[in-house]
């Protein structure tokens, strides 16, 4: 296995480095927050969660045992955590519906950075999405898809080719 570029880092801030951990962090922070942020849907909720992501991850990183890549692990840890929210969060869908059904930019121009396919992605249903997030970007088998958001692998598959329909359908209208 190729050596983690990370690994020093993770090293020292197991030995309670703040330093390497603050490197850690910045090297990994916005793709933590791109991760929280399509599975979330949500600006104020990926902020919170991308900032629980990094304190758990001070409190627990001396639980990583390099059997993989620490980008892998950290992105696994995000995942369930942001995922753990949401099952929290009974009343979450129906804001994000509420949410998607304006159309009016916000006044600071905060939507003006999201990419178009990040666009529809807000679009999708709740569990397509995630399932969408999951296994296309962030390359997660079904197997593991399934497991993260307690579904079976059937409905992770069925789920994914939704989104990728809906996806495909509304990028031909763009």
């Amino acid at each position: 296995m190729q050596r983690d570029p990370d690994e020093q880092d993770v090293i020292e801030a197991i030995n309670g480095d703040i330093i390497a951990f603050k490197r850690l962090y910045e090297r990994h922070v916005n793709h933590v927050y791109g991760l929280v942020y399509r599975l979330c849907a949500d600006r104020a909720l990926a902020d919170d969660l991308t900032q629980d992501v990094f304190i758990q991850l001070w409190e627990k990183i001396g639980s990583f045992r390099f059997e993989s890549k620490f980008s892998t692990w950290l992105y696994s840890v995000t995942s369930h955590i942001c995922l753990s929210e949401l099952r929290r969060q009974k009343r979450w869908f129906q804001r994000f519906k509420n949410s998607a059904k304006e159309t009016a930019e916000p006044a600071d121009g905060g939507e003006a950075d999201l990419s178009k396919l990040d666009k529809l992605l807000l679009r999708l249903p709740e569990q397509a999405r995630q399932v969408f997030v999951l296994h296309a970007l962030q390359d997660e088998p079904h197997q593991r898809v399934a497991s993260l958001l307690g579904i079976a692998v059937g409905t992770s598959k069925a789920q994914y080719h939704r989104a990728r329909k809906n996806l495909e359908e509304w990028l031909s209208y763009e």
